[in-house]
């Protein structure tokens, strides 16, 4: 991945970052320049930084009205087909195989049918459209079919689970050293600063820790802040002496350390500590287990499928990672507003393998264990226990992999039993049933899995809100009632 300047006379520098292909990389910087031309006779001086699986590029941001605008269609060209055009007060926006249609002042517009807030008005400038970045969050899940988070703060646009996730850890060694780990190659700007070190990802979609101050409890390198800004992220290092930072792992670990005198006069004056705060979202590292879990959970929430894993393709633009990771989150908040600790196995993009996942699981010894899949095919939800081979007990004090749900099954099915009863109550479609989904043989505890559909034929119900707070309101209020029974199996 790289960047690329492109000037024009009278026009700012646009920046664009794409990774494939070729030929949409020309494509987008094309785009991005005649918007820089056609939307405003004045450089613009802010750009929206835009993060997706297909690439990662950046539009500029007009003051209109005194809100921030950006091009609509400039937006989406680098994600798919589209076209537009203008017609009159009416302008027609064709992206893949969704319509929508956009007015001249007003604060709606109709997508695929369906009213769409924008929260401020709609504006021509040279039959481009122009919409208000507030609006993004809500209005592209429309037109992708996706998640999509807005960082407004920091003009910053995330289409897809593309977050960028990481851990630090300080080693026992004299002096110390902060290592980094993260779940994607990242190469940032790096500057040396008086009593501290910091680093700015402009290109990669770096987001923040659990907490975004880290405390080491080391007077060489106490701390570590994490903050947004200007279409960036920056992760400033604090310091005692002057540091550096060294790249490995492929550009997936930053390694920062004293330098010179500075590295004989350190001195720790605490043992090998890791940031308590500093653990993101397990499966940080794509392809690793997730590091332990500072505390017991109640549940595990496990988001199928996720790095080269894209799960069913959806829609053409909608993939199962992405829509089990949102139902995730949405679920955990759920739990947690009920006084349910709840931790999400897979909080980013990150290759995690069904024994990996099991492990975990069975390590920690949640009270319930929930693996949550999305199907385009069926309607509403599919409540799934495990299906155990026949003629595989086990034998002494072993359990065997394959079966070793066997003890907790019982449970699993009376928990699977409450989910679809509650669900039911909500007049959502839901079956019950057995079926061989791994890694439900594998845990030890209490496992279901939960596989959603949409209500009616459009698939895009998927990432709606409402539909997946249904769901999960309905799954967590099960799990409540069950907390009695599922508790004493802990």
């Amino acid at each position: 991945m790289r960047w690329t300047r492109v000037r024009s006379a009278g026009v700012p520098p646009a920046v664009a970052r794409v990774s494939r292909p070729r030929n949409r990389v020309l494509k987008a910087f094309t785009l991005v320049v005649v918007c820089s031309l056609l939307l405003s006779g004045v450089p613009a001086d802010k750009y929206l930084s835009v993060y997706s699986v297909a690439a990662n590029y950046s539009v500029p941001i007009v003051q209109r009205e005194g809100r921030d605008y950006v091009g609509l269609l400039e937006l989406l060209e680098p994600l798919g087909r589209v076209n537009a055009k203008a017609e009159g007060v009416r302008w027609r926006l064709r992206f893949n195989n969704v319509d929508g249609m956009f007015f001249l002042g007003k604060t709606h517009a109709r997508v695929q049918d369906r009213d769409a807030d924008l929260i401020g008005k709609f504006l021509m400038e040279n039959k481009r459209g122009l919409v208000p970045v507030t609006a993004l969050s809500s209005l592209l899940p429309r037109i992708l079919g996706g998640p999509v988070t807005l960082h407004e703060q920091s003009d910053r646009l995330f289409i897809g689970s593309v977050g960028t996730h990481f851990t630090a850890a300080l080693s026992g060694d004299n002096p110390p050293r902060l290592v980094l780990h993260f779940s994607a190659p990242v190469n940032p700007t790096i500057a040396n600063e008086p009593g501290a070190l910091r680093m700015t990802f402009s290109r990669e979609p770096v987001v923040a820790p659990a907490s975004p101050t880290l405390t080491f409890g080391n007077k060489t390198i106490p701390s570590a802040i994490f903050s947004e800004t200007k279409g960036a992220a920056v992760l400033t290092v604090n310091s005692s002496v002057p540091v550096m930072a060294t790249f490995g792992g492929d550009g997936r670990t930053i390694t920062i350390a004293p330098t010179g005198a500075a590295a004989q006069a350190a001195t720790p004056n605490a043992p090998a500590s890791s940031a308590s705060t500093a653990t993101p979202p397990p499966a940080t590292t794509a392809g690793a287990p997730p590091a332990t879990a500072p505390r017991r959970y109640f549940a595990v929430i496990d988001a199928s499928h996720g790095g080269d894993d894209r799960g069913e393709t959806l829609s053409s633009s909608l993939v199962e990672k992405d829509v089990t990771v949102a139902l995730a989150r949405s679920l955990r908040q759920e739990l947690e507003s009920r006084g349910i600790t709840a931790l999400v196995l897979r909080d980013s993009d990150a290759n995690l393998t069904l024994d990996q996942r099991a492990i975990f699981a069975n390590a920690d010894h949640a009270a319930i264990y929930i693996a949550l899949h999305a199907s385009s095919s069926g309607r509403g939800v599919r409540v799934y226990t495990a299906l155990l081979p026949i003629g595989d007990n086990d034998r002494g004090p072993f359990r065997s992999w394959t079966t070793a749900q066997h003890a907790a099954l019982p449970l699993s099915q009376s928990t699977a039993s409450a989910v679809a009863a509650e669900l039911q109550r909500r007049q959502v479609p839901v079956r019950a049933l057995a079926a061989p989904l791994r890694p439900l043989n594998n845990i030890i505890g209490p496992a279901i899995a939960i596989e959603l559909a949409p209500q009616g034929s459009d698939v895009t119900q998927l990432t709606a809100p409402d539909y997946q707070q249904l769901v999960t309101s309905a799954v967590a209020t099960a799990i409540v009632s069950s907390h009695d029974a599922l508790g004493g199996a802990q």
